[in-house]
């Protein structure tokens, strides 16, 4: 099994989420990839995601282990609840003070034994449990990570401003991307690894070994212009089984037009002229975008005959601000 341990931690009250609780115990499920993959950011025609959605849900491989545990708890009269992104639970803290690592100045948890990339669930337990020392933290004078982040989205070491994180542009944000980042982004579609992928620490990891974790093929470097042709049954079937799934086609195809655009191809600008008669106006709004910067005649063109029927708003902002470059 690759946990790192089976450690209990006491922070705060848990009593919050579960009166009867007396025991946190902290688990981390190691998903280290096997290669860097900032490798395929060298690929613009192809897309970057995250390596933790290459893979099955997380959220469901994790919270098996987590009951097998709790059930242990259960049979010696010790009742258990488990949490994994499930509840307002402050995991990455918890971790540290269990001992599981130290949150680094990237704000994620960073061990010993494997590096950044870890999972995080917790077990509120009945359980009396004595807590284990907390972990040190060993970055040092080290800013890698926040050197490596393409929207420069750490204000300073320990600090994330998440409105300027690719994670959360690209998963999170259901609105139309902001201008400011959308080149930043490059070919990254669901998520970033870059701060993880930058720490020193990651030379002790090693790759998981849970199955279920490991990268699908068809995750691995997709094409750009043919994830544009993902319609939702498409979307559905490609992603079943995998956190990509939670954010639906329309913000999926969103975050592929604003890749296209980052392409630089003949092919990435024909798979974005299809995208601008998509019957979702977020996603025509990245397409427009993308044709402004890959082929602004072809986007003054169809100007003529798309712009007068464009009810959005959004949408229409984006032919102004692509018309209006395409004019200067």
């Amino acid at each position: 099994m690759a946990w790192l341990a089976e450690r209990a931690a006491w922070r705060g009250d848990p009593a919050a989420l579960w009166p009867e609780a007396r025991s946190v115990v902290m688990l981390a499920l190691n998903y280290g990839p096997d290669d860097d993959p900032r490798k395929i950011l060298e690929r613009p025609e192809r897309a970057a995601i995250s390596v933790y959605a290459q893979g099955d849900d997380y959220h469901e491989v994790i919270k098996g282990r987590l009951k097998q545990v709790a059930g242990a708890f259960a049979s010696i009269g010790a009742p258990a609840k488990v949490f994994v992104d499930t509840a307002p639970v402050m995991e990455k803290p918890l971790a540290a003070a269990a001992g599981l690592g130290w949150q680094g100045k990237h704000t994620n948890l960073v061990s010993r034994e494997f590096g950044s990339w870890l999972f995080l669930g917790a077990i509120f337990t009945t359980a009396e449990l004595p807590p284990d020392a907390a972990a040190q933290d060993l970055c040092g004078s080290c800013r890698a990570c926040l050197d490596a982040c393409p929207t420069n989205a750490f204000p300073a070491p320990y600090r994330l401003d998440a409105r300027r994180c690719v994670s959360y542009l690209t998963i999170e944000l259901a609105d139309p991307i902001p201008e400011e980042f959308r080149a930043a982004i490059g070919n990254r579609i669901y998520g970033c690894d870059d701060c993880l992928a930058a720490c020193p620490w990651n030379k002790f990891a090693s790759a998981a070994h849970e199955m279920r974790l490991s990268a699908r093929d068809a995750l691995k470097a997709p094409e750009l212009a043919e994830l544009a042709k993902l319609d939702d049954a498409a979307f559905r079937k490609l992603f079943s089984k995998s956190a990509v799934k939670r954010i639906g086609r329309d913000r999926f195809i969103r975050n592929v037009a604003i890749a296209l655009g980052n392409a630089g191809t003949a092919e990435a600008a024909e798979a974005a002229e299809a995208l601008v008669d998509d019957a979702s106006p977020l996603v025509r709004g990245a397409a427009v975008w993308a044709l402004s910067r890959l082929a602004p005649a072809t986007l003054a063109r169809l100007a003529e005959t798309r712009l007068p029927h464009e009810t959005d708003e959004a949408a229409r902002r984006e032919w102004s601000r692509g018309l209006s470059l395409e004019a200067a």
